[in-house]
């Protein structure tokens, strides 16, 4: 493959400002895309309160923390994040996150992951919602 082969993707030369973009994202447990590298997305989210139970099967989830502390139970224990910390989820293990204040957060995960895996329900967000 030549260069002349490649096809010319454009780019915004601007950086993507994270404050900005979480402060127009105005619900709770809405992720929100501001970037995708190959098949992955970068999404914003602001959370508090109590999620549900859930795992994603196909996919690890990577989480990390822009502001608050966020906690991530399993079904033998839990874990604490706190800004400036990410952690990484594995495939098919059943989480909930919990945010006894708001969190607000960078999620990592493949283009059209749901953000409930396959439990459904009314905290399901819609997919591919960009900001």
């Amino acid at each position: 493959m030549t260069d002349s082969d490649v096809p010319h993707v454009p780019i915004t030369l601007a950086p993507i400002n994270l404050a900005e973009k979480l402060n127009r994202i105005p619900d709770f447990w809405q992720p929100r895309v501001v970037a995708e590298m190959n098949d992955y997305q970068f999404k914003l989210v602001r959370i508090e309160g109590d999620f549900i139970w859930h795992d994603h099967p196909e996919t690890d989830e990577t989480f990390i923390v822009l502001d608050g502390c966020l906690r991530i139970d399993f079904r033998d224990g839990s874990v604490q994040i706190g800004p400036g910390e990410m952690f990484v989820v594995p495939k098919g293990v059943e989480h909930k996150p919990f945010a006894e204040r708001e969190v607000r957060m960078m999620l990592i995960e493949p283009r059209g992951t749901l953000n409930t895996g396959h439990e459904g329900g009314e905290r399901t967000a819609r997919n591919d919602v960009w900001i």
